[in-house]
């Protein structure tokens, strides 16, 4: 299928499988924010452009009372979470993370924290010389509501080592979730795409997300998004992005693939707003957040930007009935 040029063929079986899985004909959406508690990171991988090495001047870590002001911003405008992530710190310890949750959730209880990549919380497990499980079960009593799936851009140890290094290996992202799960913390699944990579690693990342999502089933939604390349030091390298019929075909196949995953996301950030409509009769169910604020992918060269009533937009005129949601996909006590 990813050989093949049937490209509205494969839409339509996505559909399909949309279909039986979301017969209500409602496409959601979250209002939430994206903060960036440091940029500071260790692993320098080469399709990023938003980390800073240990010691540069533009290096930070956000001051709590600049976490506490953007979260309020955020609730102002009806968002119901946040999504935290930042770099790998080699000297932040579990306790910086424990206090930076809790502090949170004491301020604004109503606030789900879906926060730390499976790399940044094997990275607090290590700085901090704790057990996996142990550091999981601390960030959840501290107040870590759910884990979301970046990190994992291809499942493959070759591709790995290629733009990434010294991030964590393939297993070790499939062990966090798999322990994850384990706790009762659900968590999302990503794929970043369009980075050199071959169509069967392509496929090997698909399978092994469906595999653990058979045996846990504590994934909520896959994500799948495109390598943006305009100022990253990998870009150099992959002379081209992925193309809209790229994007749409490996959406389709992921819905029609991972079948065991409730919920599949059309990306409008890497992909616009037109892109993202069209992705809706390609098997996706829900186009994300409106991401009051976005730091990551914007610094690689995405710049598309959405309000909650072009998301609105977009799925009524897809044919939609657009519901927003909260960061667990539940919408039974939303608009």
């Amino acid at each position: 299928m990813l050989r093949s040029d049937d490209l509205l063929g494969i839409g339509m079986e996505a559909d399909a499988v949309r279909k039986r899985l979301h017969p209500g004909n409602v496409v959601t959406y979250q209002i939430d924010r994206n903060i960036n508690y440091t940029n500071i990171c260790t692993e320098y991988c080469s399709f990023c452009a938003f980390y800073r090495p240990v010691g540069s001047p533009e290096g930070y870590i956000q001051p709590l009372e600049s976490i506490f002001q953007k979260i309020e911003e955020t609730i102002e405008l009806g968002g119901t979470g946040v999504l935290m992530q930042g770099g790998l710190h080699p000297d932040l310890k579990i306790d910086y993370y424990e206090e930076l949750l809790r502090s949170i959730k004491q301020r604004f209880p109503q606030i789900h924290l879906h926060c730390f990549s499976a790399p940044e919380v094997l990275n607090i497990a290590e700085v901090s010389g704790l057990p996996l499980g142990a550091t999981i079960a601390r960030l959840m009593d501290a107040g870590l509501d759910s884990i979301p799936g970046g990190g994992a851009e291809i499942l493959d140890d070759e591709v790995r080592r290629r733009i990434a290094r010294l991030k964590c290996t393939t297993e070790e992202w499939l062990l966090m979730h798999r322990v994850a799960h384990g706790l009762g913390m659900q968590t999302t699944a990503t794929m970043m795409f369009g980075c050199g990579e071959t169509l069967e690693q392509r496929m090997n990342h698909l399978e092994l997300v469906r595999n653990l999502q058979e045996e846990t089933g504590g994934f909520t939604a896959f994500i799948p998004w495109t390598f943006q390349r305009e100022n990253t030091s990998l870009g150099r390298f992959v002379k081209e992005e992925a193309t809209a019929v790229e994007y749409l075909q490996t959406l389709a196949i992921s819905r029609i693939y991972l079948d065991n995953f409730e919920n599949v996301q059309a990306s409008w950030v890497t992909q616009g707003l037109k892109t993202c409509q069209m992705g809706l009769r390609f098997g996706g169910n829900d186009v994300g957040s409106i991401m009051i604020e976005e730091n990551v992918v914007s610094a690689a060269g995405a710049h598309h930007r959405a309000s909650e009533e072009e998301l609105r937009r977009i799925i009524r005129d897809a044919g939609f009935v657009p519901k927003q949601r909260d960061t667990l996909y539940r919408t039974y006590f939303l608009n």
